[in-house]
């Protein structure tokens, strides 16, 4: 019997469908398949689950919680015998995710407040919705924290060879994971009302600069409210004012955020902006219109150029 190939069906077998052959969807050929389905699926469920829009948060997904640091440096300081040169490394490592950890809870504290309020707000639809990119560290924190006050909350996981594995406290239909990163940058940007970035590393960076240069440049038929968390961390590993200095950016691109270090002080700038820019707007328009805000045009999904 000859052996099938990708390109031969034998005579009087029919070939698979297209949407049904395996080897074509993961080929270089299905390669836009599989582009559109990362934008056709989500949008199918962001749909379903009546999500309007979100506030995105970043940040690092090695910052852990409290009590799990506190118990990890005790470990390490109960551990018997003299420290040698890996041992004293693990030490140092356990202060600093002590040290850290604070973000953690800042991160879970926040995402409740933000989703608490907008569980006042008047809409058929899912308003504000406190979503991550789905794994562990300040991503479980905020959609941990927004599931501590009842609400709906997103998870965009990314694929990836050291497997990123989703946290428990997506809810359930609105968590993803996606194979390419550009996909997954943009359902951030689309949704997004609103960015908290945390402490964190490369992805972290590359996403809050991201953000930062769609705003800078208008490239989002909206208004962003981007907020960085932690003055001490981000001073120390970014000089934004040196920027201007040099003449790489303008003095107005530092007005793009704010930078905060309390829950409190995050959820009131937040809270503010989101009012002053999107409820207020809304409830000008559906009243020069004559029509409620469940029926302007397109509130499902934000609006880009």
């Amino acid at each position: 019997m000859m052996k099938k190939t990708d390109d031969f069906v034998p005579p009087g077998e029919a070939s698979p469908l297209a949407y049904q052959n395996e080897a074509f969807l993961n080929s270089a050929d299905g390669r836009i398949v599989r582009i559109l389905s990362e934008y056709s699926e989500p949008l199918a469920r962001f749909r379903r689950e009546r999500i309007q829009d979100t506030v995105v948060f970043f940040g690092s997904a090695r910052i852990v919680a409290m009590d799990s640091a506190m118990h990890a440096l005790e470990a390490v300081n109960g551990a018997a015998g003299e420290m040698d040169e890996a041992a004293a490394a693990l030490h140092h490592r356990s202060e600093a995710a002590v040290e850290m950890a604070h973000y953690y809870e800042d991160a879970r504290k926040l995402a409740a407040m933000l989703t608490e309020w907008a569980k006042t707000l008047k809409s058929r639809r899912q308003r504000f919705v406190v979503t991550s990119g789905g794994g562990p560290g300040i991503m479980e924190a905020a959609n941990r924290g927004a599931r501590d006050a009842g609400g709906k909350t997103i998870g965009l996981n990314i694929r990836l060879p050291f497997e990123q594995s989703a946290n428990p406290y997506i809810t359930p239909a609105l968590n993803f994971t996606v194979h390419y990163f550009f996909m997954r940058k943009y359902w951030f940007a689309y949704l997004a009302k609103a960015l908290v970035a945390f402490p964190g590393g490369f992805g972290t960076m590359d996403e809050l600069f991201e953000l930062l240069t769609l705003c800078q440049t208008k490239k989002l038929a909206k208004h962003i409210s981007i907020v960085m968390y932690g003055s001490a961390y981000w001073k120390e590993v970014v000089n934004l004012d040196r920027f201007v200095e040099k003449g790489m950016i303008s003095a107005q691109d530092l007005e793009l955020f704010r930078i905060v270090d309390t829950p409190q002080e995050a959820f009131d700038f937040l809270k503010a902006d989101l009012i002053r820019y999107h409820l207020e707007p809304e409830a000008q328009r559906a009243k020069l219109q004559s029509i409620e805000e469940d029926q302007l045009l397109n509130p499902e999904i934000a609006q880009t150029r």
